[in-house]
Order: structure tokens, then C-alpha cells, then sequence
């Protein structure tokens, strides 16, 4: 890793430059976990942007994500999930916790990186050029980025997003950090993290497959006993009709929330045991990952038919749940047995 700073003082914040990993958005190349050939390209953005930041330290994302096979369907949307902070520091040493953005952020964002560090960000997707065609310049909506360098006087930041690493300046530089005109709008202060890489480690061999063997044991014995996929059954049954009143765009951010959250979340739990079974872990796990696969692939079907459905047509939405409700008990009880090999 390095760090580079234009020396400055406190009075001249305008004069910094800081950057932590040699990185150039032209030249980034994505994770495998973001391939285009995958079911679900994107999970969500705060699991998406901690893949690529692992990538970009040499760590191994798979190692962690044994946390995929816990979701739950929390009565209104599927879990949103993440990366627990627990499992962070276990696997690879890194220490992640809500910092106190008492200043304005770009102050301790330059601050961190000069320290050695990285932090998470709750920003205003219209600012992010990378969501052109989605949020860009069209909708306010928070995402979670994490700034790897900052150039204040040129108005330039480089940044982990989504599945990638991207440059953005000017006034979309002003918009996120809120200078300029920006800073007169009413807003709270974002969600900040701090991510401090001192004690870093990469797990390799046996260790790295014994240590996600620990917390698949841990997240399997959290995964819920009643069949989730029922529940969102059940809700999206009445959901349809209130739907077939909304705009689109209440469709999108509906869908996002359940039926593309499930199918995301159970391909990055079919990952993880595929991983497994290929790391060394036991070679059942390949079978285990396949329900897994089958309810994201089943889920993105499902989204396209509900689409349809909220649009005033009919669907034989109950064949197309009993089919993925089967299949996540299939998934819950293979991946269970794993753990009491």
C-alpha cells in the first residue's frame, strides 16, 4: 500500500492530496464475484463495495461470506445483508466501526487515507457518475462508497462503488462531499465507517478454509427455521394488488427489496460453498451450493414475472413460489449438514 500526501497544514485544506492504494479507474479490473456471466451481477451495494475493496487489499472476499446463508425475510423485505463487522476482523484483521463525521467528511476522509485507513460513506447516488442510466443526475438515493483517493484543489475523487473502482470531479466532487452550493442543502450528516487496516492479515490454505468452516457453523445456527421464502410469498400476494396503483419506479425499488435481494443473496451463498468445496473444504459443498444457485436463477425469473404482474397481468405466482420454497429448505438442510460432519 501507499500513501501519498502534498504536505499542507490545517489552514489549507484545499492543498491536499491523498491517495492509499495505487489504483487507476481506467485500469481496474473487477472481481470474479462481479462477472457479467454471473445470475445477479450486483448484490447491494454495501456487500458489492466490500468485495472490491477485499479484491484491491489481496484478500480473498469468499473467505467471509459465509454470512449470505443467514438471511432472513424481515416482514416487509428480505434481509438486506452484508459483510457482519465480526467476521471482517476474524478473517482478515480488519477493524471496522461507525465513525463520528464531526467535521465535514472530506476533512476526515483525506485525514484517514493519510493515516493509512479507508472509510465507508453514505453518499448521494445523483452525484455518482458510475449510476449513469440509474441514479445519476436523475434520482437522490443513498449508497455506500469508499474513497481510496482524493485530489481537493483539482475537485477529484477515485472510489470504490458498486462492482468497480471509478473517478468523478467538479460538481458531482462538490455534491457529494456538500461544498460549494451543495453545502446550503438541508441534509443530515452521512453514515460514515472507519476501516483500519493495521492488523490486516491474509488467511491462506487450511486456515482460511477452517476459519470460514467457523462461521458458516455460526451463520447456519442463525439462519432461520421457518421457511423465509413462504413469508415473502405471502406478502408479495398482497403487495400486487397495492402495486398496480404505484408508479414504476415504486415497482423497481419493491423488487429490489425482495425478490432481487433473495436471488442475490442465495448466489453469493452458492459462491461461498462452491469456494469451499474447491479450497479444500468438504467436497459436499458443491452440492450444497446448487439450491442455492437454483433460487437465484428461479428469483431472476421471478422478478420479470412480477413485473408483468404489477402491470395488471396475471401470474401464477404461487407455482413459482412453492418451487423456490422448496428449494431453500433444500438448501438450508444440505448446507446444515456441512456443519456436523
Amino acid at each position: 500500500m501507499t500513501v501519498q500526501r502534498i504536505p499542507t497544514t490545517a489552514a489549507e485544506p484545499s492543498t491536499v492530496t491523498a491517495q492509499l492504494l495505487p489504483l487507476r479507474a481506467d485500469r481496474y479490473h473487477t472481481h470474479p464475484l462481479h462477472s457479467t456471466q454471473r445470475v445477479w451481477t450486483e448484490t447491494n451495494c454495501y456487500v458489492d463495495v466490500w468485495i472490491e475493496v477485499l479484491h484491491s487489499l489481496g484478500l480473498d472476499p469468499m473467505i467471509a461470506a459465509a454470512f449470505a446463508v443467514s438471511a432472513d425475510f424481515e416482514g416487509d423485505q428480505w434481509t438486506f445483508f452484508k459483510y457482519p463487522e465480526a467476521d471482517l476482523r476474524r478473517a482478515y484483521g480488519i477493524d471496522v466501526h461507525e465513525m463520528n463525521p464531526w467535521r465535514g467528511v472530506l476533512e476526515h476522509v483525506v485525514e484517514q487515507l493519510t493515516l493509512g485507513r479507508l472509510m465507508t460513506v453514505e453518499a448521494d447516488s445523483f452525484y455518482l457518475p458510475d449510476t449513469r442510466g440509474i441514479s445519476y443526475q436523475l434520482d437522490h438515493t443513498k449508497s455506500t462508497i469508499v474513497p481510496n483517493a482524493v485530489d481537493v484543489s483539482g475537485r477529484t475523487l477515485s472510489y470504490f462503488h458498486n462492482a468497480g473502482y471509478f473517478e468523478l470531479t467538479g460538481d458531482d466532487f462538490d455534491g457529494v462531499f456538500r461544498l460549494g452550493p451543495h453545502g446550503d442543502e438541508p441534509t443530515l450528516p452521512p453514515y460514515v465507517e472507519i476501516i483500519r487496516l493495521e492488523k490486516m492479515h491474509r488467511l491462506l490454505g487450511t486456515d482460511a478454509v477452517s476459519l470460514a468452516m467457523g462461521l458458516l457453523t455460526e451463520h447456519i445456527a442463525r439462519a432461520p427455521v421457518e421457511n423465509p421464502v413462504i413469508r415473502m410469498a405471502d406478502r408479495m400476494t398482497t403487495d400486487l394488488t397495492w402495486l398496480r396503483d404505484q408508479p414504476p419506479e415504486m415497482f423497481h425499488a419493491w423488487a429490489f427489496g425482495t425478490v432481487r435481494q433473495c436471488g442475490a443473496c442465495a448466489e453469493t451463498a452458492a459462491s461461498f460453498l462452491s469456494w469451499l468445496g474447491s479450497h479444500g473444504g468438504p467436497q459436499r459443498a458443491h452440492a450444497a451450493a446448487e439450491p442455492w444457485l437454483n433460487i437465484a436463477d428461479q428469483s431472476k425469473a421471478l422478478q420479470f414475472a412480477l413485473a408483468r404482474a404489477a402491470r395488471g397481468r396475471s401470474i401464477d405466482l404461487r407455482t413459482s413460489m412453492r418451487q423456490l420454497a422448496r428449494e431453500w429448505d433444500r438448501a438450508r438442510t444440505l448446507t446444515a449438514e456441512l456443519t456436523t460432519l
